[in-house]
């Protein structure tokens, strides 16, 4: 089965320097998590141009998503996972993230999404599950929405408290 032919065929370098998410900017803070570059490649393009996301790292295996969300708790906004990776899987990557911060969600974008497979990503705590064959464009409209969503005040301030406990717990015996 190839994979996402209707992402195009356009091909670019992505960006590897990840620095650290900027917390309070109006772009929605993204994680990917998905093992085929031209997909990838096609998914920045696509989000970065219809929904104004900063997609600020990406990872192609269970173990590199689960340690960059982990270790960048609070400052995200959204990852986007895929089910089924080099290594891993994005079921292990949704369990992974199940203590998030109430404004930090978390999609599933599968050529899987049966009946089943959208009822265990919803038991792992997966705020909604995309097909990729037929369901892009809900997948643009929930980031827009989001994106919408993190640039109120409200949500801004607590990333910004949400990330300051996260330093804080990190450098124990530091004052803050």
């Amino acid at each position: 089965m190839q994979d996402a032919p209707y992402l195009g065929a356009r091909q670019r370098p992505v960006a590897t320097g990840w620095g650290r998410p900027k917390v309070g900017s109006m772009a929605l803070i993204t994680y990917l998590v998905e093992d085929n570059q031209i997909v990838l490649e096609n998914l920045i393009d696509a989000l970065r141009e219809i929904a104004s996301v900063d997609v600020t790292g990406h990872g192609a295996t269970q173990a590199e998503a689960s340690q960059w969300l982990g270790s960048h708790n609070g400052e995200w906004n959204l990852a986007i996972v895929d089910l089924f990776l080099k290594e891993g899987n994005g079921l292990g990557v949704l369990a992974g993230c199940r203590n998030r911060e109430s404004y930090q969600k978390v999609v599933v974008l599968t050529n899987y999404a049966t009946a089943d497979i959208r009822r265990r990503a919803a038991d792992l705590g997966a705020d909604a599950v995309f097909d990729k064959s037929s369901e892009l464009d809900d997948l643009f409209a929930y980031c827009k929405e989001q994106t919408a969503d993190a640039a109120k005040p409200e949500n801004q301030r607590a990333q910004r408290e949400a990330v300051l406990r996260w330093r804080q717990a990190a450098r124990p015996g530091q004052r803050g």
